[in-house]
């Protein structure tokens, strides 16, 4: 789909920036090059598709008076486990107020007190309260409901809704351009998108699991998309769960945001004991993996896990955290009376394409942020609420770069036809990608093993050489970068937990850094090692 006022009628070709994904990260990064133009493909119409419309929690940021940007990363450094990149994290918290203020400058509605400040909260692992809100549990859709509009206002931003990039064109040591499936990725047409700069803003991985709490386009294409062109992936292994999706049977999994651990909210089990202060001084407001897996223990051994918010927040919670409150009502639970059941579910990816400060991956023309990236701030398990930030962080630092490196736009031809095939995206996941989540969800899930990983290995290599179709091709090659790096990582950390090595190995106090052939080379090299 194309709308004229998304672009003068005085260009004739197409632009030199195409970025890749409609999510905040990506729209942000196309205002902030304005007035340059650029081309926004985005696989859904905006706003569609994107985990940040679903972010319930809000955007952290160090911005009250008792707060400090050394408490913040000390904060995220704590999460992460002993793999954060302070100086990359640094520069994120420092830059984290500006662009909340850019935020509010396109028409963002954060909550605010009665004199008008900044209403703030806390989360789990805050020292403070620092996450930034709107109307408690709509921050996401909040955040791109304002920049959605802001975009359709820019005439330099072109946006093509229903194409779905499905390979990244690489020429020598540059990323040139994409190759994109139109009508929602149902055509068996292709079309090629020339470029000098590409920024990859695709998002996570958590559809790759059964059990999810992102949506179905969040399925790790763009990870595999950029490995397969000879990028670097840092960190794949690093999966976070979010110990409190609403256990109903839906998929995606609504979510019952932390916000309600921050304000009170006890997790309990069937038979109403708290159980997480056995486990962590902290209880609810433990690190995400440390509650996650206690949540997975009561699931597993029978008893079920519950957050009970009847006491902390009771008949405030339809004002206060509306979206979780329609999601129980739904589901005929009436969180002001009952306790909601819960269940971990996959969330978000620490792991991705390796970028630098500037958001540069290891391919020349290839830039990135979002979720599809690890630029290592988030280390080993990500700080609550982090993640918006980030995005807006490093797509603000990804046009300032552009702009540097292609201080003047070039228009090139439309996209020529790339071919037909016969490999459309279908709606409902194939049988071989049900296969796949459920292998991932089981094998590389809360808790795994060896013999898991191993598993896991062999049968995403039999439904690789089984299924060769390109757009299953990256979303395997996706997994197959998670299990190998799990299965190499012979520790606990983070949100990688390995039952049979639950502790840290200080050897293993190190990111993890992959290309494609490499994982390749490691799989191969243990099926030849290791029995069947």
């Amino acid at each position: 789909m194309l709308t004229d006022h998304f672009r003068p009628q005085s260009f004739n070709g197409i632009d030199d920036i195409v970025i890749v994904g409609g999510g905040l990260a990506g729209l942000f990064c196309a205002l902030k090059l304005a007035p340059r133009p650029v081309t926004v493909l985005a696989a859904a119409p905006i706003g569609h598709g994107a985990s940040s419309a679903w972010a319930q929690g809000g955007i952290a940021a160090a911005m009250s008076a008792g707060d400090t940007f050394e408490k913040h990363v000390a904060d995220t450094v704590a999460a992460g486990a002993g793999i954060v990149d302070e100086k990359m994290t640094r520069m994120m918290v420092a830059e984290g107020p500006a662009r909340i203020h850019d935020l509010l400058e396109y028409g963002v509605p954060f909550d605010r007190d009665l004199e008008g400040k900044l209403l703030l909260s806390r989360e789990a692992a805050h020292s403070e309260r620092r996450i930034v809100r709107v109307k408690g549990d709509m921050a996401g859709r909040a955040i791109m409901e304002a920049l959605i509009a802001a975009v359709r206002s820019t005439p330099s931003i072109r946006v093509l809704e229903g194409y779905v990039v499905e390979e990244l064109v690489r020429e020598g040591r540059f990323i040139s351009g994409v190759v994109a499936r139109p009508d929602a990725g149902q055509s068996k047409r292709r079309v090629s998108f020339p470029a000098r700069a590409v920024v990859l803003c695709s998002g996570g991985v958590g559809h790759l699991f059964a059990v999810t709490t992102n949506p179905w386009e969040a399925c790790g294409q763009g990870v595999g998309m950029a490995a397969r062109a000879g990028a670097i992936i840092a960190d794949p292994e690093f999966v976070q769960f979010h110990p409190t999706a609403i256990n109903i049977g839906k998929d995606p999994a609504p979510l019952a945001t932390e916000a309600l651990r921050g304000d009170g909210a006890i997790l309990v089990n069937s038979k109403g004991q708290r159980f997480m202060l056995d486990i962590h001084p902290d209880g609810e407001l433990a690190p995400r993996d440390v509650v996650s897996r206690g949540v997975f223990a009561e699931v597993q051994a029978g008893r079920g896990a519950f957050l009970d918010c009847t006491k902390a927040v009771g008949k405030h919670f339809p004002e206060m955290f509306p979206t979780v409150y329609a999601s129980c009502m739904a589901a005929g639970i009436d969180p002001v009376e009952q306790p909601i059941p819960v269940a971990p579910a996959v969330h978000y990816h620490m792991g991705g394409v390796l970028t630098d400060g500037e958001g540069r991956t290891s391919i020349d023309g290839l830039w990135a942020a979002g979720e599809v990236t690890s630029t290592g701030v988030h280390g080993a398990n990500r700080l609550a609420s982090n993640s918006l930030l980030e995005a807006v962080v490093f797509a603000a630092r990804i046009a300032d770069n552009i702009k540097g490196a292609l201080p003047a736009p070039k228009l090139t031809e439309w996209g020529d036809n790339a071919g037909d095939n016969d490999d459309p995206v279908t709606v409902d996941d194939s049988p071989p990608f049900k296969r796949l989540r459920a292998l991932m969800s089981e094998c590389v899930g809360v808790v795994r093993t060896r013999e898991s990983l191993a598993r896991s290995i062999r049968e995403i290599a039999e439904l690789e050489r089984a299924n060769t179709r390109l757009r299953f091709a990256n979303i395997v090659t996706t997994a197959k970068l998670i299990a190998v790096a799990a299965l190499q990582r012979s520790e606990s950390r983070g949100g990688h937990f390995r039952a049979d090595c639950p502790e840290e190995r200080p050897e293993w106090r190190r990111r993890t850094y992959l290309t494609l052939a490499q994982a390749e080379r490691l799989a191969a090299e243990f099926a030849e090692t290791e029995p069947a």
